[in-house]
């Protein structure tokens, strides 16, 4: 098996980078999520319809997470919900 991207976390539900690509992979992430802000800024200070702008945002990161959650569930460990150090 390749090496994983993500590994479980400790506590919790959900996954933390562990290789070099997981950490890009949420590099890109944060920048990708940063530009559809700065968009939508740019959009209420032209004087877009507040409902458009706002569904088109929220629309937005609902596509990015649920990209980054299929990456991660495809590169990562199993999920499953942690006490600790197991």
């Amino acid at each position: 098996m390749a090496k994983l991207w993500f590994k479980a976390r400790r506590y919790g539900w959900g996954w933390t980078p562990a290789s070099a690509a997981g950490w890009i992979v949420l590099a890109v992430f944060f920048v990708v999520t940063a530009l559809g802000t700065a968009a939508y800024v740019y959009a209420l200070r032209r004087g877009v319809d507040l409902r458009l702008a706002v569904s088109l945002f929220l629309l937005w990161q609902a596509l990015l997470s649920g990209a980054f959650i299929a990456i991660a569930f495809a590169t990562g460990e199993p999920p499953r919900w942690r006490w600790g150090g197991e």
